[in-house]
């Protein structure tokens, strides 16, 4: 099985509120021809928090990846860009 490699990420941030956070999206192969899909989320520049949900196919796991897309974005996330750091945001 081929899997095509997603990756996404988001972010979050309000200074008035001191919010800062990232969400990070991504497809994965498992070890026995399963698609896992890994969610990362904390505070721009923690290592966070993460969650791993198997899917036996690809088309599902797409699928749930775009109702937490559409979820984030609904709350606020918008897609973000990596820094050097671990998920800290560059500057122009």
């Amino acid at each position: 099985m081929t899997l095509s490699r997603y990756h996404l990420h988001l972010e979050r941030c309000d200074p008035a509120r001191n919010m800062a956070r990232f969400y990070a999206l991504s497809l994965e192969p498992s070890l026995f021809g399963d698609v896992v899909l890994v969610r990362r989320w904390g505070r721009i520049g923690a290592v966070g928090r993460s969650r791993l949900d198997v899917f036996s196919d690809e088309q599902a796991a797409v699928c749930a990846m775009m109702n937490l897309l559409r979820q984030k974005r609904a709350r606020g996330y918008a897609v973000g860009q990596w820094g050097a750091g671990r998920g800290q945001r560059r500057r122009a």
